[in-house]
């Protein structure tokens, strides 16, 4: 069934930006800076949603603050290496407010289609404050999209899931392990999130267990008081990839120690390389390991199936808990809304890899698809405020 008109058009004298994260905040303040407007929409109320309502308590920055600065604007000097999840949302307002970005929040964009008979890109959005409300179209000559990796939670199916007698509920809305004080809990997923979650977990006296289903790269986070992502970039400057992977890998063991013992395995790649290629993120050890070691945290295999009291593993074993935690990740949500265009994969990222999956056609583009976190969103902002803004000057020049 064909969605009914937008009662409401709106005319764009600029790019419309959908995302008012990182990555659209970014752009927007790029396009700002070179004089060319635009309008940025949301669906949530606030800028960074993800950070603001979908994280939890004791979330920091896992990179030092001058890898994750936005463009033209550095962190301020009192703030710690690793900004805490308060201190980097304060900074993103800080940062909207300065560059005068206003976005327009409650604006669920459902479709977004180039018109080619009118050179134009139609943006519908419905009010995600008010279902009765009618939907607008926004029409303009460029489209950005800045919707991010991490627009929509990632919920797999288990075997029995419906027998489980406790909660179950998605790392999206774990803020802290005070309520799970006492309790058994099982987390299914051991990226940053599942390992920082178990750490929390520890600290309020619950008794975590973590499901390691697949190998992980787990790296600490500073090697001789000097982050590892620092190591990783004065590396590369000299060295190619591989041959750094393999340093970094080396250095885990001699810091951290062997890991398989534990139910850590390793994955054959390396840890920059399968961030590269498949968007897998290394765990940067904050002391989730000293917690395995001393047997606080239960690692185990796959999940074969939930009953009532817990979850039959894939080894046969039963694991006892009183609640799940899915730390299960996210994924980018662009072709539920991006039509008729294939410069995004069904998966929700651009075809073309980095460092050039900026730009599609027809004033089509992307911000924050990179694999690379903030580092990659400034990046991506400033070569697509740049390549707008000569569209832009020329477009104005000629009128």
């Amino acid at each position: 069934m064909a969605a009914a008109a937008a009662s409401r058009v709106v005319w764009v004298n600029g790019p419309i930006v959908v995302g008012a994260g990182p990555a659209g905040l970014s752009v927007a303040a790029c396009l700002r800076a070179r004089g060319v407007p635009s309008v940025v929409l949301d669906r949530a109320d606030c800028v960074a949603s993800l950070w603001q309502r979908r994280t939890y308590d004791r979330l920091r920055l896992h990179l030092p603050r001058h890898f994750c600065e936005l463009p033209g604007m550095p962190f301020p000097d009192h703030y710690p290496e690793y900004p805490t999840k308060r201190q980097f949302v304060d900074y993103l307002e800080a940062y909207a407010a300065r560059a005068g970005v206003e976005p327009r929040f409650n604006q669920a964009v459902t479709s977004a289609r180039y018109d080619a008979a009118a050179g134009l890109w139609r943006v519908r959005a419905e009010d995600a404050a008010d279902a009765a409300a009618a939907a607008t179209e926004y029409i303009g000559r460029w489209l950005v999209v800045a919707t991010g990796e991490n627009a929509e939670r990632v919920v797999p199916e288990f075997d029995g899931a419906d027998d489980f007698g406790g909660p179950v509920s998605h790392v999206s809305e774990y803020k802290s392990g005070e309520a799970y004080r006492g309790k058994r809990v099982l987390v299914v997923g051991c990226g940053n999130s599942g390992m920082e979650v178990g750490l929390d977990l520890c600290d309020h006296n619950a008794l975590p267990a973590m499901v390691v289903r697949d190998s992980v790269h787990v790296l600490p986070r500073e090697m001789f008081g000097v982050a590892t992502f620092s190591v990783a970039v004065f590396l590369l400057r000299f060295l190619p990839l591989w041959l750094v992977d393999r340093i970094l890998v080396l250095l885990a063991r001699l810091f951290l120690g062997d890991l398989d013992k534990h139910g850590i395995r390793r994955p054959p790649g390396g840890p920059l390389e399968l961030k590269n290629t498949r968007g897998r993120t290394p765990v940067l050890d904050i002391g989730a390991l000293d917690r395995i070691r001393a047997g606080d945290i239960e690692v185990v295999p796959g999940i074969k199936r939930f009953f009532r009291r817990g979850a039959e593993l894939v080894d046969g074993r039963r694991v006892a808990a009183d609640a799940v935690i899915l730390a299960t990740g996210y994924h980018s949500n662009v072709p539920q809304w991006l039509k008729g265009s294939d410069f995004f994969t069904q998966e929700g990222y651009p075809r073309v890899p980095f460092p050039d999956g900026w730009k599609g056609e027809s004033g089509l583009y992307s911000v924050g698809f990179t694999r690379r976190g903030l580092s990659g969103v400034s990046s991506d902002a400033v070569k697509v405020a740049q390549d707008i803004a000569m569209a832009w000057e020329q477009q104005t020049s000629t009128l």
